[in-house]
């Protein structure tokens, strides 16, 4: 018998309010307390909480406080991964990472999503679907990254940007929705 977990995960329709899922989420929320109330001098103790908290991380991640997760379990961070304030990463699905990968304060990640149909949605139904990020991404303040996005390695995403498709390697996208941008000469 599947469980509402393993919907969730999958990307098949759940229900969000399964006492399983209602206790991985009070899990997360207390770690979220613990590791938002310490300060980045607490070196240790955030190593500690986010060992607890991630699915994993790579070495020198920074998270920078107030961070905010669902479960925490489903985010996977490469190593040099930055993380600036206040930064959402909604995580019913997997979310991966590439090594560093730095993104800017209040950026929302966000794998969650409802169905269209209102007689699901009436029925408390969700979905989710993963996004995957790659290797050396900047990630602008305020993005919005939607769900089963993937954004190519050394991709560039504007601030206040809100990304609805994939984003290929090496592409700069900004707007609502993210479009590319055309590329300008660079000078040495």
């Amino acid at each position: 018998m599947t469980t509402e977990k393993q919907k969730m995960i999958a990307g098949e329709m759940y229900l969000p309010g399964d006492a399983e899922l209602v206790r991985d989420r009070a899990r997360s929320q207390t770690l979220q307390r613990q590791y938002n109330a310490t300060i980045v001098s607490d070196v240790e103790e955030r190593k500690t909480i986010l060992d607890q908290w991630l699915g994993s991380r790579g070495s020198s991640c920074a998270l920078r406080t107030p961070f905010y997760t669902d479960y925490g379990y489903n985010i996977h961070l490469g190593a040099d991964v930055f993380f600036n304030y206040g930064c959402v990463l909604l995580d019913v699905c997997t979310i991966r990472i590439g090594d560093k990968t730095q993104i800017g304060p209040l950026v929302q990640i966000l794998t969650a999503d409802h169905p269209r149909a209102p007689h699901q949605r009436d029925a408390g139904l969700e979905f989710g679907q993963p996004i995957e990020i790659g290797r050396n991404v900047w990630i602008g303040g305020g993005a919005i990254i939607l769900p089963g996005v993937t954004v190519g390695d050394d991709a560039v995403i504007g601030a206040g940007a809100v990304v609805t498709r994939s984003v290929s390697a090496g592409v700069t996208v900004a707007g609502n929705p993210a479009r590319p941008l055309v590329p300008r000469a660079q000078t040495a």
